[in-house]
């Protein structure tokens, strides 16, 4: 931290005697003059300006992050092994970083959008991430699918701004989505505040034990401040005026010690249930049934310190699904899967290799992989002269008996390509929550002109195509738009 007995330095700390003189050969009484190039001061200070920018994250770019802590309130012990969910009470500190998806660093947080939710558990046994979002399914289902979804969620190639035609015309081709359009253009879509924002899973995660033994979950976080929700005209407003709105509304709450909280549940499902799940458990278009599949308590997540640095502490901070402790697994989920990947390898790219290494994103346990070294960013001693090849005799390495990731499905068949296909049962859960929507206040009004206004602009024959989409969740959805285009 600095203070007022600091020295101003150099990068390689040599002292400045004044840190805003330039080295020139002056004209005259002019203020004109020549830099030289010996002035490793200016140089320093101009070539690190041009570097000191990592590129933006393709998607979640703007986002606002604070630490806190878990803390278990109900025993899982039944469940999990898992060391940060064992024992009523025990505590775990934790990084968030709670984003919109499709804008950039400077775009606005009220607009109309799916949130990301990452969170980082520090546990003695790793690093556990989970990368959630703020509505319960997902807009597809085929993990080739993600960048096309994401890129039609954003600007078009020529014009360079967002554009509605773009947007419909994927997610009417690739109509599993209907669910997740159903909730984002309904009241949730934009939050009050961030405080007030529901955290899903929406893949299947595993629950296990060191015996084998396992149960497939869906997680859940519930905002303790309750679900709160903005209308579209408030949000424009605070776009154009309060652009940064959420993210000022977290810190500042958090600077006034009003911590905001949020319960952390899970439904569960043995393996023996799976057969007769009335829905596809690794289809990340679908919920689980509450009244079948009742939410458990967990424990509570706090958040309760703002960072010292952003650019430290939030943006080069690097979550993902594939980050994994024991007793939390995976499933056959194949859109999680590619996630597993995608995620990891896209932080290799944005903050190089080393990205484990840096203060957000290192565990908090001691870590050995000496089989992982050298590359750029290299600060962790890079393993001094011990073997970087496995098996080495000369310098014997101890091995986990826990098997972390238990086999729990049996796999046969030949290697295919294969694409879902979209039929009527794909739509239930979409007029379920259409039933919902027209049951709260003013609730189909608001669905009703959130869609009407994303169909601005869009040509009139695939605008035809959407409301014939729309209609399969309801007819009442097709006509009241037919008529509100018609005007």
């Amino acid at each position: 931290m600095a203070s007022q007995d600091n020295i101003s330095t150099l990068a390689n700390g040599q002292p400045s005697d004044n840190p805003g003189s330039v080295q020139q050969i002056r004209y005259g009484n002019s203020n004109g003059g020549l830099v030289v190039l010996s002035d490793t001061q200016t140089v320093e200070v101009l070539a690190h300006f041009a570097r000191e920018r990592i590129p933006e994250r393709s998607v979640h770019a703007k986002a606002a992050g604070a630490f806190g802590e878990f803390e278990v309130l109900e025993d899982l012990s039944d469940l999990t092994d898992a060391k940060f969910l064992s024992g009523i009470g025990k505590k775990t500190p934790i990084l968030t970083r709670i984003s919109t998806v499709g804008g950039e660093k400077g775009s606005s947080d009220t607009v109309r959008d799916v949130r990301g939710w990452a969170t980082k558990f520090y546990t003695e046994e790793g690093v556990q991430d989970f990368v959630f979002n703020d509505l319960p399914v997902f807009f597809i289902r085929d993990p080739i699918k993600f960048p096309s979804m994401n890129r039609s969620h954003k600007r078009h190639p020529r014009t360079n701004v967002p554009d509605n035609a773009m947007f419909w015309d994927f997610h009417k081709n690739n109509p599993e989505g209907i669910h997740a359009l159903m909730h984002l253009f309904g009241r949730r879509g934009i939050p009050e505040t961030i405080k007030n924002i529901n955290g899903f899973s929406v893949h299947t995660y595993t629950l296990n034990k060191a015996d084998g033994s396992y149960v497939y979950v869906k997680w859940h976080f519930r905002p303790d401040d309750g679900i709160k929700t903005m209308d579209a005209e408030t949000a424009a407003h605070l776009a154009g005026t309060e652009p940064d709105y959420h993210i000022k509304g977290l810190f500042n709450s958090i600077e006034k010690g009003e911590y905001p909280t949020w319960t952390v549940c899970i439904q569960t499902m043995t393996p023996e249930e799976v057969a007769t799940a009335p829905i596809d458990i690794f289809d990340c278009t679908y919920t689980w049934p509450h009244e079948r599949y009742p939410l458990r308590r967990v424990g509570r997540l706090t958040l309760n310190k703002n960072p010292d640095n952003y650019f430290q502490d939030i943006e080069q901070a690097c979550f993902s699904p594939s980050n994994m402790v024991p007793g939390v697994g995976p499933s056959a989920d194949p859109v999680l899967q590619a996630r597993m990947f995608s995620y990891p390898d896209a932080h290799r790219y944005r903050v190089g290799p080393n990205y484990f290494q840096l203060p957000p994103n290192r565990p908090k346990n001691p870590v050995y992989a000496p089989y992982v070294r050298d590359g750029p960013g290299t600060m962790n001693g890079n393993y001094g002269s011990d073997p970087d090849y496995v098996f080495s005799e000369l310098r014997p390495v101890a091995q986990s008996k826990r098997v972390q990731m238990p086999t729990h499905e049996l796999w046969t068949g030949n290697v295919t390509a294969f694409t879902t296909t979209v039929t009527d049962k794909d739509f239930e859960q979409a007029q379920s929550l259409y039933k919902i929507i027209c049951s709260e206040p003013n609730g189909q009004e608001q669905l009703l002109e959130n869609l009407e206004q994303s169909l601005q602009g869009v040509p009139e024959k695939l605008a035809g195509e959407v409301l014939d989409y729309l209609g399969h969740v309801h007819q009442d959805i097709k006509n009241a738009l037919q008529k509100r285009l018609s005007k």
